[in-house]
């Protein structure tokens, strides 16, 4: 079993640290474009082995795709943070280059790999992976929800003063603030959340989940890179391990939701297959309409993307 990720920045350092410690695959294989960078983060890593006792290998590349060969999964985090006077579109030309270069190497390498996207902006990103990667949409698809979840789920656990392992909860949309946390279907210990916690209190954690990334740049004064890293890296082990596990996930929407030809986070069941059923939840209207806002905003970016292919 070989998984390989592709960009070995903050993200993509720690999803293979966090895949090799969970010894999810044989070989990890850590590939950049930056001389020598890959080689030693994954040297680095390897050398935690005899301390944390796993057998996981760590190898790095610099930008040799030959070395990814025959991997089951692909992460991709490769992609630029949005710098000081770049506009969105701009971020989108510039990643969207590097993303489409990433896919075709990593397919004619590995022509069967499921693909797990998270460089951003998420939506359309697994939307470029997806139209280079000319493979089935179960097998390309973003990480966004379970890290959007986690915050979410984080951020009650310390309001509730509870552990997270008891909190349940279904987050849907695009990545960003359009995303819409389900309080209806978020759970405590199986008790509804509404029934712990006062409406405002709530909102306010929502708003939060919602702005969670930009509270870390604010903090930090760049990307997270501890939950966005574990969070794909989970998603790699539902998958290596078949679990059959519930998450939310950026995926090729063809008619659910009554939505069509586009990726947004919605509910599916992750296994070997990759995305092998989306689940549709029977929504009431107020969360039907935020989902068909959030839609319309990942839309708009989707055609940013569209209309660079056809001028290009």
């Amino acid at each position: 079993m070989k998984v390989s990720v592709i960009g070995a920045g903050n993200v993509g350092a720690t999803c293979a640290d966090v895949i090799a410690h969970k010894e999810l695959a044989n070989e990890v294989v850590l590939l950049d474009i930056k001389e020598n960078f890959a080689e030693g983060k994954a040297l680095d890593m390897w050398q935690t082995a005899p301390i944390n006792m796993y057998d996981s290998r760590i190898t790095g590349s610099t930008n040799d795709y030959a070395k990814t060969a025959g991997s089951e999964v692909v992460v991709i985090t490769s992609g630029l943070p949005r710098k000081p006077g770049m506009t969105r579109d701009d971020l989108i030309a510039t990643n969207a280059g590097i993303v489409k270069t990433v896919t075709e190497n990593v397919i004619k390498h590995s022509p069967n790999a499921i693909i797990i996207v998270v460089s951003n902006p998420l939506d359309v990103m697994t939307y470029c992976a997806y139209l280079n990667a000319k493979l089935p949409s179960n097998k390309v698809f973003g990480m966004a929800g379970i890290l959007d979840t986690a915050r979410y789920k984080a951020f009650l656990a310390t309001e509730l003063n509870v552990s997270p392992k008891d909190i349940q909860a279904v987050l849907m949309g695009g990545h960003g603030d359009t995303m819409v946390p389900l309080p209806r279907y978020t759970t405590v210990g199986g008790i509804p959340v509404t029934e712990l916690i006062a409406k405002d209190r709530l909102d306010a954690i929502i708003d939060r989940t919602k702005k969670g990334g930009g509270e870390i740049v604010n903090l930090l004064g760049t990307s997270a890179w501890y939950a966005p890293g574990a969070a794909a890296a989970q998603m790699v082990e539902a998958i290596v391990r078949d679990q059959k596990r519930v998450f939310p996930v950026c995926a090729w929407l063809n008619g659910e939701y009554g939505m069509k030809d586009i990726y947004m986070g919605v509910p599916v069941i992750l296994g070997k297959n990759g995305i092998e059923k989306i689940i549709e939840l029977k929504l009431n209207e107020d969360e039907m309409q935020l989902c068909n806002e959030s839609a319309k905003a990942v839309k708009e970016v989707m055609a940013v993307l569209d209309n660079m292919k056809a001028t290009a």
